[in-house]
């Protein structure tokens, strides 16, 4: 069976929960991500935490859009901040701007006093990315989101104390800090994707690495999860189109 770029992405995500363990995945960040923790929990990472997207942690990973089914607990966001604390998430963020160290910007676009765009406002990102496992998720990899410096530091990158930046997904490729210096790294490209589309879409000079594999292609298994159970209404497709 012939994946579409959405589901190389969502199995991608899923990648990145691996080895996770007993945590929550708070893949907050779209649906791919969403997809993604639930498709890591279906198959290789059984004792990951997932929600129906609010407030309830269900027994079983939830369709994309569907209402929880068994609940096995209840997270209310006061108990949310005392896991931020703990460290015991793996929180996915949707940077507007990144830099080549991960700091990110979810707060304005321009100036502080004059900005062009308000943004979300930096909200849980300073937390999140000193304290827990961080990735990111970016539907339209460009040089608008991969900026040289980001207008305001809302998550911060390796270079200002992060935790752990796990990786980044983006419509075209699989990234992440695994450098010396913790710069971002080009980890593989998706089907039909070039080293030098990935470059020309990024604002900055990226860590290449002699050979870049392409992206794992999800399994036979995978699919069926994804298309059957997991997303049988196709709303990955909307996110990443074909």
């Amino acid at each position: 069976m012939t994946a579409t770029r959405a589901e190389v992405c969502a199995v991608a995500c899923a990648e990145l929960f691996r080895g996770d363990g007993e945590i929550v995945a708070a893949a907050v960040a779209g649906m791919t991500p969403a997809l993604g923790a639930r498709l890591a929990r279906s198959t290789f990472e059984p004792g990951l935490l997932t929600t129906d997207g609010g407030p309830y942690l269900t027994a079983e990973p939830v369709p994309l859009g569907a209402p929880a089914g068994d609940v096995e607990g209840w997270l209310p966001f006061r108990d949310h901040l005392w896991l931020v604390l703990n460290g015991r998430r793996h929180v996915w963020l949707g940077p507007s701007q990144m830099d080549r160290f991960g700091n990110c910007n979810i707060s304005h676009i321009g100036p502080a006093d004059r900005p062009k765009s308000q943004l979300l406002g930096s909200r849980g990102a300073p937390g999140n990315t000193r304290i827990n496992t961080t990735s990111f998720w970016v539907p339209r990899h460009s040089p608008r989101v991969f900026v040289e410096k980001v207008d305001f530091v809302s998550g911060v990158g390796t270079d200002r104390g992060a935790f752990e930046l796990r990786g980044v997904v983006t419509n075209l490729a699989v990234l992440d800090f695994a450098t010396p210096d913790g710069r971002l790294r080009l980890r593989s490209v998706h089907p039909g994707v070039s080293v030098e589309d990935v470059v020309a879409a990024t604002g900055f000079e990226l860590v290449i690495p002699d050979e870049v594999p392409g992206t794992r292609l999800p399994t036979a298994e995978e699919l069926r999860i994804m298309r059957e159970v997991l997303d049988p209404k196709g709303i990955r497709e909307r996110e990443v189109p074909s």
